[in-house]
């Protein structure tokens, strides 16, 4: 079976336009995708990147782009008055859903309550919902995510798409090709296709 691995993180609202796409991009292609949350500042920092929205004038641009992608995507779309926001629990979930076989069920939530639904995905409450609504036990994952071993997955992950080459997200993979952007999914495709 074919496979691409998604790093993200929920922070990233081009990750989350590229979520929307990936399952189907997936299913076209025959491929299986592995959700990789990172944390991201760690990603810019060891890559000597900066979030475009720092810089005033890639900022008021991005905002336009957003809407347009999501728009061109068929998806909904609203810039969260949570940003920038503390993913680091959420992103630990993702390995906890993905241990009950349903990372992309939770991914997609997260991304949808952010993204789509203006969210704050720094509160526990909203991760317990958010987890009982993809068939989580809400107070095991919530207390999951504070162990040692989940942490460490996390770190892992970051770790890797490091070495990998990664300075932004969302950063796509393809064998060991990088494909950076939710703009260039249809290399993403050829690649699996390929």
């Amino acid at each position: 079976m074919k496979t691409l691995d998604f790093y993200f993180d929920f922070s990233s609202p081009y990750s989350y336009l590229a979520a929307t796409q990936l399952p189907a991009l997936a299913a076209r292609a025959g491929a299986t995708v592995h959700y990789r949350p990172v944390v991201l500042f760690a990603v810019f920092k060891a890559a000597g990147n900066d979030m475009p929205a720092k810089v005033p004038t890639k900022g008021a641009y991005m905002l336009k782009d957003l809407e347009r992608w999501a728009r061109h995507y068929g998806v909904p779309f609203r810039f969260s008055s949570h940003f920038p926001s503390n993913t680091l629990k959420a992103m630990r979930l993702v390995h906890v859903a993905a241990d009950q076989g349903k990372a992309e069920a939770f991914t997609q939530a997260a991304f949808r309550a952010m993204w789509a639904e203006d969210r704050d995905l720094a509160r526990p409450d909203t991760l317990a919902d958010l987890a009982r609504g993809v068939g989580l036990d809400p107070e095991a994952a919530l207390a999951a995510i504070e162990t040692q071993p989940i942490k460490d997955r996390l770190r892992a992950d970051t770790d890797a798409a490091v070495t990998r080459g990664m300075f932004g997200a969302p950063a796509i993979y393809v064998g060991d090709e990088l494909f950076w952007g939710n703009d260039r999914l249809h290399f993403v495709e050829e690649a699996l296709k390929g």
